[in-house]
């Protein structure tokens, strides 16, 4: 039974999920439809999303996007010769949808043939009104082909097109940070920021480029730009502390870590890190503490349980050293580093044997 649009819900979504726990037919427009189905496949409900495919194409049987929209769910789930069936029959409708050629494009992706997809894409481009997508599936089948010149390229134009879209913003720096181009990547932000001055996302990421040329004093500059735009970054608080340690100032790095803490739930890097600020500053009791608040907080963290071994090495305390890089090694034992230090242990100990061995695995790792 169809019933009169007064006596359906508003919302197309809330209409269309009332539909479903009733024995009622709503009809809807091929956009609402469109925005339907969207809204199932961004939150990965493709069973919705398939059924509500099916639902439209009774209903507007002759409506392209929502043809192409069943293709997009055809490719998602590897159905890909069917996929492009569909397709040779859309495109024999309408051979200037860039959607056909942008589906195509993720087919060939999906067969990892990335530069026919790339191809197709810049079809899509030549017939598109709004190419940002298209940038960005362009970006990641360059980076597909470790091609990241051209990838960072694609992302720019993302960014340009929308200087909100964060996720392209750290693929144009990543880009940058690949291509070892440190320098590009600060001239980049620094004039991203002239546009944006209080996205504290640049400015931590600027920070971090600052920090990889070890221009300290401009990195803890830009950190405190990004905590003041938006004071419970966590992020830009615990790169400060990281260069406040490089600065040697400890207390005050501690002092950020800490504020990490009390905004969320601590994490083990925290702990990690204020602890070896204690040891710096000979607390040892301190870092000592701190150390096994690492361990506890996340017991498959290597790098705690080493930070563990390294305390009693220093203190010629081998046998607890011992106990300690052997719980290293149970998480990763193909790190050449640990093995190295388990030997260097084990001489201490005289145990010359397990010396060599351990010096051995640790040629045999690189």
């Amino acid at each position: 039974m169809a019933l009169d649009a007064n006596e359906r819900p508003n919302q197309p979504i809330a209409k269309f999920e009332s539909m479903l726990k009733t024995d009622d037919v709503y009809f809807f427009d091929a956009e609402d439809f469109e925005d339907i189905i969207h809204h199932y496949l961004n939150h990965g409900k493709i069973a919705l999303a398939k059924k509500a495919i099916k639902i439209s194409l009774k209903q507007h049987p002759d409506a392209i996007e929502l043809k192409l929209l069943e293709v997009e769910v055809l490719v998602f789930e590897n159905n890909l010769d069917v996929a492009e069936q569909l397709l040779d029959k859309l495109q024999t409708i309408d051979s200037t949808n860039e959607e056909i050629f942008v589906q195509r494009a993720n087919i060939y992706s999906k067969k990892d043939n990335h530069e026919a997809a790339v191809t197709l894409l810049k079809k899509a481009l030549e017939l598109a009104e709004n190419s940002y997508d298209i940038y960005s599936l362009l970006g990641m089948e360059y980076l597909f082909m470790d091609d990241f010149k051209l990838a960072k390229e694609s992302f720019m134009q993302c960014v340009s097109f929308d200087e909100q879209d964060y996720s392209s913003l750290y693929n144009v720096i990543y880009c940058f940070e690949f291509l070892e181009d440190f320098e590009g990547a600060i001239i980049y932000l620094n004039d991203y920021l002239d546009r944006n001055p209080y996205c504290e996302v640049a400015w931590h990421q600027l920070g971090k480029q600052y920090f990889s040329k070890r221009m300290f004093k401009e990195a803890l500059t830009a950190f405190d730009f990004a905590i003041i735009s938006d004071d419970s970054f966590i992020g830009a608080y615990f790169e400060k502390g990281k260069v406040l340690e490089k600065l040697g100032k400890y207390n005050e790095a501690i002092e950020n870590y800490e504020t990490t803490i009390k905004i969320e739930d601590p994490t083990s890097h925290a702990y990690l890190r204020i602890g070896k600020c204690y040891e710096r500053l000979c607390n040892d009791e301190m870092a000592k503490y701190y150390y096994y608040q690492t361990v506890h907080e996340d017991p498959l963290l290597d790098k705690g349980w080493l930070a563990i071994t390294d305390f009693y090495f220093n203190k010629d305390n081998y046998d607890k050293a011992l106990y300690y890089i052997n719980k290293a090694l149970n998480i990763d034992g193909e790190n050449p580093t640990y093995w190295k230090k388990c030997a260097r242990i084990n001489i201490a100990l005289k145990n010359y044997d397990q010396a060599d061995f351990s010096f051995k695995q640790a040629v045999d790792l690189g």
